[in-house]
Parts: structure tokens; sequence; C-alpha cells
């Protein structure tokens, strides 16, 4: 009660704010004259509590320590002080303090000890700001120095801490949501019923060695792991020492109650109904890695949380996951809450919708899964993989993206709803499957494109004034410049021919001159327009990784092999070969430009996010350049184009004769790529539809296949066949 009265007294005179009876007011201590040494004055208790309040604004625990009394500095060491405050510190987020003394005062019945008031406020990355107003700090005269010093205790970090109290920082995480296709059918989802915790009170386990082996077997873990968890945790605190599957559940309840006074909870599980059907799109969610948990736990966060870690789950993942509500409290060790010091509400996951077509996706899986088992005996055995991609080319929106072989992504999370078991088994088959199946090849492999760099090559032929498009020459079976000959694929040549009919019949001789002409005009001149095109370099797409690919030229030539740069060189890349290292993704961005009269537009596969009734998010087409062509020039690369299926010399027009798509008209390119320094050759074709106001570009690219007139055109078209007329 003295003590009480003191502090009213205390505020009230700095604050001017109460005004008792004269009568009943006795003058402040401050206020006596002081017969005592200057050293015993209160200027110098309050010189002492201000050089310990702003150490601790500067987090200078050190001089802190320096000046607290001589028995608790000897209890409590530098490091333990030090400690307290930092976990402290860590716990709240701290970034900032403000220390605000309000008075000082002795105690008049015992003048050796006074008292600060101050109020404290703390600045926090989790909560934003609250203040702890009217703190006592406590000082007395130490003899032994003739000095004032603090008289600590773990009161002054929080008044609750001295009796024991513990400053907890809570965290009520937030369901993580749910992906989902354009249409609304939902790919990704949280289950909460597959995954149980098992919490245990320490002091409360009945058999410690019977509560181990069951919580071991339970969680198919060592029993070392179970015992150091338990030994690392506060003994009269709930902790969730395990996760254990709804069968170990069932089996090992009624014993864990038993042996460990054990209760349960349950851990939501990220779940993907079609696990297998866009595992590379989608991507996986898990534990964070070391380094990124004291990042995530400033954001409020359980170190333990499972966030997005690949794919659509990582680049939406501040999204999909939300924000938990923290509310920073003092405990004490039995449950009882003492105080809360302040509150930040959750903050509701969003829902992400994806541009892609279920049925769709699900349709280019088939086809590609069925043409290698057809031809498992021809290419289907030495080919490890496929990528095939369906654009709008009006907007950039991802219709379909297949990688080939796929896996299934439920396996690589870390509580599988296909069950632990089963899910060691595939990530073990899939991470030494030489076929790569976690690969995304439509994004991340880097091929030589063959002859479907034509539609590329012929426009910069054409635009850089090389070539008009009218330009011709006899296309025979062989080429040869300065001693160098290449043969064409058709071995008898195709005749004298135009730019269109160059690249309606794949010309290959008709390319190696472009390469020889532009090279000799400028070496730099096509490399320049091809990146102009949009190859080798990313296309922009923010939701997955991309691969850059590489076309070269003379700088980066040298740099890589110490070689000078050559016609040979420029020849090879004009057909797709040599210094050419694109995506599947770049080719069919640029197929798509061709479509739409030149726009590369921005590929994406996000369509919006938010909640049903509220979008945060709503993706617009952007068109990040263009290929910069004359309309010429772009009409007559299409004209090339729409004959490759239609023309009799067309190099997959036997691919499409009988094909519904010659009602609306298919436009594309094959291309045969070589894979050196083995023999194989990478099938391409890629593709538009209808020839008339383009709706869908479409791209194939199979490994190690063959002819892409042979391997990848058939599966275009099937694709497309699809898309237009359905089954």
């Amino acid at each position: 009660m003295r003590r009480l009265a003191l502090l009213t007294l205390l505020i009230c005179a700095a604050l001017t704010a109460c005004q008792p009876a004269q009568s009943d007011v006795e003058p402040l201590p401050t206020l006596f004259p002081s017969p005592t040494p200057e050293q015993f004055t209160l200027e110098e208790a309050e010189r002492t509590a201000n050089a310990f309040l702003f150490a601790w604004q500067s987090s200078d625990y050190g001089t802190m320590h320096s000046l607290i009394s001589f028995s608790t500095r000897d209890a409590t060491p530098l490091d333990q002080f030090s400690a307290i405050y930092e976990n402290a510190a860590d716990t709240m987020s701290l970034t900032a303090l403000a220390i605000r003394p309000l008075a000082i005062a002795r105690d008049a019945s015992t003048p050796r000890v006074a008292v600060m008031v101050y109020d404290a406020t703390f600045t926090t990355d989790l909560l934003g700001t609250f203040t702890d107003p009217e703190r006592e700090l406590t000082l007395v005269f130490e003899d032994r120095e003739r000095t004032w010093r603090v008289a600590w205790s773990r009161g002054d970090v929080f008044r609750e801490m001295e009796q024991g109290a513990q400053l907890r920082l809570l965290t009520t995480t937030v369901n993580r949501a749910n992906i989902y296709d354009r249409s609304g059918i939902v790919l990704a989802m949280q289950d909460d019923r597959l995954i149980v915790t098992v919490n245990v009170v320490r002091r409360s386990i009945r058999d410690e060695a019977g509560c181990i082996s069951t919580l071991a077997s339970a969680a198919n873990v060592e029993q070392d792991v179970i015992a150091r968890r338990l030994d690392s945790t506060p003994p009269d605190w709930v902790n969730e020492i395990a996760q254990i599957e709804p069968a170990a559940y069932t089996e090992y309840s009624a014993a864990l109650e038993q042996q460990c006074a054990a209760t349960f909870g349950n851990r939501p599980a990220r779940r993907y109904p079609n696990g297998s059907l866009m595992p590379h799109i989608l991507g996986s969610v898990g534990y964070v890695d070391p380094e990124d948990v004291p990042e995530i736990v400033r954001e409020g966060f359980p170190q333990d949380s499972i966030l997005g870690r690949s794919g659509i789950e990582r680049s939406w993942d501040e999204v999909l996951r939300g924000r938990p509500r923290v509310e920073l409290v003092l405990d004490m060790p039995n449950g009882t809450r003492l105080r809360s010091l302040g509150v930040r509400p959750s903050q509701e996951a969003q829902a992400v919708w994806l541009t892609i077509d279920t049925g769709l996706q699900a349709r280019v899986l088939e086809i590609l899964s069925t043409a290698y088992a057809q031809n498992a005996d021809t290419w289907g055995r030495q080919s490890k993989g496929a990528a095939a991609i369906v654009i709008d080319v009006r907007t950039g929106e991802i219709l379909a993206m297949v990688s080939y072989p796929t896996y299934d992504g439920n396996a690589f999370t870390p509580n599988p709803s296909i069950g632990r078991q089963q899910a060691l088994e595939i990530i073990e088959k899939t991470s030494t499957d030489p076929r790569l199946p976690l690969l995304n090849r439509a994004t991340q492999g880097r091929y030589p494109s063959g002859s479907v760099m034509k539609i590329a090559t012929s426009m910069a032929v054409a635009e850089s004034g090389v070539y008009s498009v009218n330009t011709r020459f006899s296309c025979s079976g062989s080429w040869t410049r300065n001693g160098i000959t290449r043969t064409d694929w058709l071995a008898s040549g195709h005749g004298t021919l135009d730019l269109a009919g160059a690249v309606t019949n794949s010309c290959n001789p008709y390319f190696y001159e472009v390469g020889y002409q532009m090279n000799l005009v400028d070496p730099f001149l096509m490399p320049r327009l091809l990146r102009q095109f949009g190859l080798g370099q990313p296309t922009g797409l923010t939701d997955l990784p991309e691969d850059p690919g590489n076309i070269g030229d003379p700088d980066t030539y040298r740099a890589k092999t110490g070689l000078q740069w050559s016609f040979v060189e420029a020849v090879s890349m004009a057909i797709g070969q040599g210094e050419v290292e694109v995506t599947p993704l770049q080719i069919v961005r640029l197929t798509a430009a061709i479509a739409n009269g030149g726009d590369l537009l921005r590929p994406y596969l996000v369509q919006k996010a938010g909640l049903f009734d509220d979008f945060s998010y709503e993706a617009q087409p952007e068109v990040l350049s263009q290929i910069d062509v004359r309309d010429e020039v772009l009409n007559t690369v299409r004209r090339g184009m729409c004959d490759v299926t239609t023309a009799y010399t067309g190099t997959a027009t036997f691919q499409f004769v009988d094909s519904p798509l010659q009602a609306i008209g298919v436009c594309g390119k094959t291309g045969t790529a070589q894979n050196l320094p083995g023999p194989t050759t990478h099938a391409w074709f890629a593709g538009y539809a209808p020839r008339e106001e383009p709706e869908i570009a479409v791209v194939v690219m199979v490994e190690d296949a063959g002819e892409g007139s042979v391997v990848a055109a058939p599966l275009v078209r099937d694709i497309m066949e699809y898309y237009f007329f359905g089954e």
C-alpha cells in the first residue's frame, strides 16, 4: 500500500493531473533538501535510472548490466542477463523502444530506495506500436561504491515476469487457400482430416519409457528423436511432439492417452485432387529453409510452418497463406493468462484461379502419354521427355502446359495425403529417374529449335532488307560456300523458292544462304533480331521459373569457346542449330505473336486472386514488346506457315489433310533439331489456328524422337482437334 501511495504521488507531481487537499499532502521527497553526500542525492539516482533505460533503448545490455546492484549482477551473469532481453525482443519482434520518464522519488521511510516511474513504448514488426504505461524502476544506494544502482529483477522487462510469467507470442494461422482452374475446378486444397498432432505436457507423462516407445512407433521415427523433442520442451507447457497419420491414431491413441496423457489435434495437409495432372505448374508446399526461419517468424508464422516451396504455391505464397492472428501475452506456466500486450488480427488467405483449362490439360497429357505408349518400341524407347503448351494468342493466357513425364505432386508435401510410405516410394523413384521428371521442360528445357527457327530467320532477313519477301533461291539438295558444304533434308532439293515457299518446304539451303548473307552484312544482325523476337531471353512469365536459353553472337561465342565467330555459326543459327538454345515457351510465344499481328505478350498462369466475391488481383493482357516487322513480311511468313499444313509440298500436309481442322485452317512449322553430339533429333511443331482471327498457338517438342512432321505435328493436330471440336 505504501508503494501504491508513493506511485500515486509521483504521477500526480509529475503530471499535475490530480490535486489532493493541502492538509493531506506531504511534500515529495524530491523537494526535501538532502543533508547526504552528493552521491546520495536523488539527482544521482535519476541519472543512473536514465542511463539504464536509455541503454535499453540502444540494446546496450552490457551497460545495463553494469548499472544493476552488485548482488543481482553476481547472481545474473551478463550472458544470462542479455539473453533475457534478447529473447524478449525476439519474441516481440522489437524494432525500437522509446522511454518517457515521468517522475522519481525516494521512499520516505527508506531513503536508500528510489523509484522512477516511466512509460515504455515498443515498436514491433508484428504488432505495430504498443505502450506499457507507468512502469517502475527501483534503485538502491550501494555503500560499497557509494552509488545508486538498479535493483533489477525479471519484472523490469515486464512486471508479471517477476511472478514467473513468460512472454509468449501466440499465433493462430489461417487455412491455406485453394487453387482453382479457370472454371473453378479445385486443383489444390487444404484437408484438415489427414494429419493428427500428438500433444504432451512433459510433467504429466505417466510412463516415460512406454510413452517414448509408443510415440516413436506411431510417428515412424527413432525413439531418440522423440526423446530429444521431449527434453527440449518446457515441462509445464502443452507441446506438439509428433504428427501421425489417421491409421496410426486409430492404432495407438489409447496407449498414448494412457502412457503420455496425450491430447490430439489436427494439422491441415495440402492435397492435390489430381496430383499428376500439373505438378510442374502447381508446385508444392513444405517447411522453410533454416535461413528463412527468422523472416517468417517475424511475419507471425511458427517456425515449423508449411509454406509454398515451388510453382504457383511459391510464387503466390503470400496470397495463398494469408496472415496469422498474433497476440503478445504474459502467461503463467500453468496457462493462466495475466495480460495481453497487443493483438494483430489475421488476414484471410486468398484463393488463386489459374488460366489453365483442366479438361484441355488432361487431354494434352493423355495425348503425350498415349504417344509414348504406342511408340514404346521406336522413339519412345530413347526419348526422355516432351513438352506441350497451349496459349491464347490474344491475351497470353496459358491454357495448358504439360511437361512429360509427370509425377504425383502429393508425394512432395510434408503431410502427404497419399500416405507417407507411398510418398517415399514416389520420391525415390522420381529422384532417380534418368528422364528427369521434376524438370519443367516447357519453361526450363533448353533445346536447339531446328527448322522451327525458320519462321524467325525468314522475318529477320526480310525485315533487315538483306532479302525481300520475293527473293528467290535455287534450293537444291546441297549448299556450298567457301569450301563448306551443307545438305538438305531432301536430297533432290525443292527447286527455286521464294521466302514463303522456303518456309513451307523447310528448305535448308535457302536458309543457309540467309545466314551467310546476313553475316556478311553484320555478324550481330541476325542474333540481334532473333532476340528482338523473344528468343534466347526470358518471356516475362512471373509465375514459374524459366530458363533464358541462349542466342549466341560473336562476343558470347568467343567468351564461351575462345574461338572467333565465322559464317559457319551464322549458317547453323539460321536453321536453329549451333548457338541456339530456346525453350518451348519462347517458341509458342513467338508463334502467338505471328498470329496476333506482332505483339509479344507476357505469358501468364494466374487469372485472378482473392475471395469469391472480392478479387484483389485480376490479370490483364500485357504487351511487353513487338516483333516489329512490316505487315508485308508478317503476311509472307504467315502464308508460308499456312501452306505447311495444306500445300502439296507442305512438310505437315499429310498429317492434317483429313483433319476437321482444315475447315478453319492451321498454320504451323515443323522442326527437326539435331541433339548434338548424339545422333538423335528433337521433334518440334509450332502452329496456330484458326487461320483467320487466330485464337490459340500450340507447341509440342519431343526429345530424341525423330522428325517433327512425323512425331510432333500429329500431337499438335490432336490437341487442336480437342480444343476446337471436343472429343
